[in-house]
């Protein structure tokens, strides 16, 4: 008997769709890794087919979570949002585990439940393999469904390998000096040996992926002009530029990863003492290493200054909201009307949300969900 094909949604078709009636016959933008896979290019030549017309919806959700967020949108809207993310994480040990639910440890469970109803944490007794195969697996069944896949990585500290208290990734006053961060990004080094077998394990799973042919919206190392991870505040040649170059080369010339669209993903610039955020040229690696540059935005901080500097510097690649806590609204939307999607964190969007603003944001014209997305292809 032959079996029913699950439902894959191309991209290749949502591009066909939104280029084939447009000026040029088509747009297929240079990807910054030459060999990336048909998947990835397609991928990003559908971004920059809405680009300045719409906006994908977008969530996040924590590695043990699966779609549980995303759900909560569909509750909220009756829609699902059109990009699915989430994070390859690290396990958190010792009793302070609480303070960094934010950063989403693979080993707890939804943090909303201590956060909303001040429950005792729980933690999963599984391995960093198992949690992240469950990951892939997860991966593979959302994009059946039809959504874009983004992923990132709360990564500690090298040395730390994949279990660590939080505090090695949420850093503050404690990130690498001078000496440290140079041995970090130097070949040959016992502290680049250790980074190496770190990363090699996030490349695993991503080889798993592109044999699934799954693009991926990819952005390691976020926020680095924050002052917060190990990774930030890191700035000139040979800082946050030369560790971001070093991954770029590691994975797509030694792993041989094209399924990945690099997106590098800053954090909204602001001066607010022991919280800042640096402007984002300072950790620029050069366009050449990039394929999209992202903000994350938090406390309803929507200056149009934030998405007006950025493209300068994205000198017209695709811009994006990696991560945002409230919502924008779609009058904000028009106005910066470059964001190739936004992406609520977690938690935020059931804890830290009105529900009519959502509703109210889905239902935007210039807003697509994933059924949004479906009408149009009939």
């Amino acid at each position: 008997m032959k079996m029913k094909k699950p439902f894959i949604f191309p991209i290749f078709v949502l591009f066909c769709f939104f280029s084939c009636n447009m000026k040029n016959e088509s747009i297929f933008p240079e990807t910054s890794n030459k060999e990336a896979s048909s998947e990835a290019k397609e991928l990003l030549s559908f971004l920059y087919s809405i680009q300045g017309k719409y906006t994908l919806s977008g969530q996040h959700n924590f590695i043990s979570t699966g779609e549980q967020y995303t759900d909560e949108v569909y509750k909220i809207t009756g829609k699902y949002p059109v990009v699915w993310g989430s994070d390859f994480s690290f396990q958190v040990k010792g009793d302070s585990a609480v303070n960094f639910h934010h950063c989403g440890p693979m080993n707890l469970k939804d943090p909303a439940l201590t956060l909303r109803d001040k429950k005792p944490l729980e933690f999963i007794n599984l391995s960093v393999d198992e949690l992240r195969q469950n990951l892939v697996n997860e991966v593979i069944r959302q994009h059946k469904k039809g959504h874009i896949i983004t992923l990132m990585w709360h990564g500690c500290f090298p040395t730390e390998g994949d279990l660590c208290d939080g505090s090695s990734i949420w850093a503050m006053q404690n990130r690498p000096d001078e000496k440290t961060w140079q041995e970090l990004t130097s070949k040959g080094t016992e502290l680049n040996a250790s980074w190496k077998k770190q990363v090699d394990n996030i490349a695993h799973h991503l080889q798993k992926l592109q044999e699934a042919k799954i693009p991926v919206l990819w952005r390691p190392y976020h926020e680095m002009n924050g002052v917060w991870f190990w990774w930030c505040n890191q700035k000139g040649e040979n800082g946050f530029k030369k560790l971001w170059i070093m991954l770029y080369d590691y994975f797509t010339k030694d792993k041989k990863l094209n399924n990945l669209i690099w997106v590098w993903n800053t954090n909204a610039p602001r001066n607010i003492p022991g919280d800042e955020a640096f402007p984002y040229s300072d950790f620029f690696p050069g366009s050449e290493y990039v394929d999209i540059l992202a903000a994350d935005v938090y406390a309803n901080d929507y200056k149009q200054s934030h998405h007006d500097d950025l493209r300068k510097i994205a000198n017209g690649k695709l811009i994006a909201l990696g991560e945002i806590g409230t919502v924008p609204s779609a009058e904000i939307l028009k106005s910066q009307n470059q964001w190739s999607w936004f992406m609520t964190w977690g938690y935020f969007v059931n804890l830290y949300n009105d529900s009519e603003a959502i509703k109210k944001l889905y239902n935007a014209p210039n807003v697509l969900s994933l059924e949004d997305i479906k009408k149009m292809r009939k």
